[in-house]
């Protein structure tokens, strides 16, 4: 992936003065101001970088992008192909930081120098359900545990073994194969152990695993700086303990997993009410938009209320506001002044969905088209596409919606990412919102022309639609 560039201005050039006997090599953050940026190695993963619909997210990132803040420099984001590139990008110099959710090993600490810990994440041992439910350690005695190869999981299950529990045996899955969470999923495996913030993606995934218990002491997990940079990590260092203090930490925690949590269906009743009290108004506005993009003007209103409510003044943590929940580049592109002015905003969110229809190639038909340009519009068109080569890879047609939304939730299992042009996804999010679109759809097509008025009535509970798709 190119690497990501953000805030630029002119940095702080440092000098050593030509006095006699000046000999001193630039320390660490020296040398980082010389060269202009900060150059941050991760990999890509759900819990530290990946693409978004509206850019890069992920907790490392959104935590690299706040500490290069701080020093008043732009971010540079090196995806390195595994943590074991990581830590030779990182012994060579070619990164300042490596931020991989890492536990400092010695293998990591002959790379670097390993910071203080910022987070301690929660060890879950997970199950099937439906099993007998498993409490504490002793219930993985002669059971078919696996995690990761190379995992800080698998070390943990050293440790453990080596402080008494010597019954403990398990396999260590090559990134070649399936998920650990998949051999559970498919009864191939008893228990997984997975990081809490892991799983909160995953279950996503693989409905049918619930959480059994979770180990006694959580992971650690710090950065790793240059190892000569040792000013570098006591900066590092400050800024993790200010962001401690003033809550910054959480703050960043809660908006990397805040679009992780149970996916919550609206009831119809809520939206015949807002289609009686809020949809008059806007129903002009939605009009006049499709009419400029020759789009059907109750799609853009079933897209704005899945993205808002019809609320303007809606907003989320990745800076998207307004009805269509436009971010500010996409505002910008589209001609948007005011995000918070509803028919701006409503234009501006019906010509980026032309523009993304537009994409999507002319042979296929609708109402696949259209159902596959709101997938691109959620999630991104890049991921789309890997999803539709997935599907023809499968034998699958990757002009059809029923096919390709099979395979995007294959986007967030590392062993199909990895291989994918654009990394992780949460693919499971744009079959959902074109679900939930269609549904929304569904029932202003069926008020006809009086959405808003009259006295037609629909049945009390309209067919929003609920597929089930893992």
């Amino acid at each position: 992936m190119p690497a990501a560039r953000y805030r630029l201005d002119v940095p702080v050039m440092l000098a050593c003065l030509a006095l006699a006997g000046c000999n001193a090599e630039p320390t660490g953050i020296a040398q980082v101001r010389a060269r202009g940026e900060l150059r941050v190695g991760t990999v890509n993963e759900p819990t530290t970088y990946y693409l978004g619909a509206h850019g890069p997210q992920g907790y490392e990132y959104l935590l690299a992008r706040a500490f290069a803040y701080s020093l008043n420099l732009p971010l540079v984001i090196v995806d390195a192909r595994d943590r074991g590139n990581l830590r030779e990008l990182l012994a060579e110099g070619s990164v300042d930081i490596a931020a991989a959710q890492i536990t400092a090993d010695d293998s990591w600490k002959r790379a670097g120098l390993a910071t203080a810990t910022y987070r301690d994440i929660e060890q879950l041992v997970v199950q099937r359900r439906g099993h007998a439910a498993t409490r504490d350690i002793t219930g993985l005695n002669g059971a078919r545990v696996v995690v990761r190869q190379g995992s800080p999981q698998q070390q943990l299950l050293r440790d453990l073994r080596s402080r008494g529990a010597n019954y403990l045996t398990w396999t260590e899955l090559p990134r070649e194969q399936a998920d650990p969470l998949d051999w559970v999923n498919t009864g191939d495996a008893d228990f997984a152990i997975i990081d809490r913030s892991d799983f909160a993606f995953a279950r996503h995934l693989y409905p049918e695993v619930n959480v059994a218990f979770s180990l006694p002491d959580p992971r650690p997990v710090q950065w790793l700086v240059r190892r000569s940079a040792i000013d570098l990590r006591d900066a590092v260092n400050r800024f993790f303990e200010d962001a401690r203090v003033s809550g910054q930490l959480k703050r960043l925690a809660r908006d990397a997993d805040g679009e992780a949590g149970d996916f919550k269906y609206l009831e119809a009743r809520r939206f015949q009410d807002d289609i009686a009290a809020r949809l008059p108004e806007l129903r002009p506005m939605f009009e006049q938009a499709a009419d400029k993009q020759s789009l059907d003007w109750r799609l853009l209103a079933a897209v704005g209320y899945q993205e808002s409510h019809w609320d303007d003044h809606a907003s989320s943590s990745d800076g998207a506001a307004g009805i269509m929940m436009l971010t500010e580049p996409t505002a910008k592109a589209m001609g948007v002044a005011d995000r918070r002015n509803s028919q701006q905003n409503i234009a501006g969110g019906a010509a980026y969905f032309a523009q993304v229809l537009q994409m999507i190639p002319a042979r296929v038909a609708e109402p696949d088209r259209t159902w596959l340009a709101l997938a691109a519009y959620n999630v991104g068109y890049g991921h789309l596409e890997d999803a539709r080569i997935l599907a023809q890879m499968q034998g699958k047609d990757p002009d059809s919606w029923s096919d390709v939304k099979q395979y995007l939730p294959w986007l967030a299992q590392e062993r199909w990412y990895q291989q994918a042009r654009r990394g992780y996804a949460r693919g499971w999010e744009p079959v959902r919102f074109v679900d939930q679109v269609r549904g929304f759809l569904a029932v202003l097509e069926w008020y006809g022309d009086n959405p808003g008025g009259g006295t037609a009535q629909p049945p009390a509970f309209a067919p929003v639609q609920r597929e089930h798709i893992f």
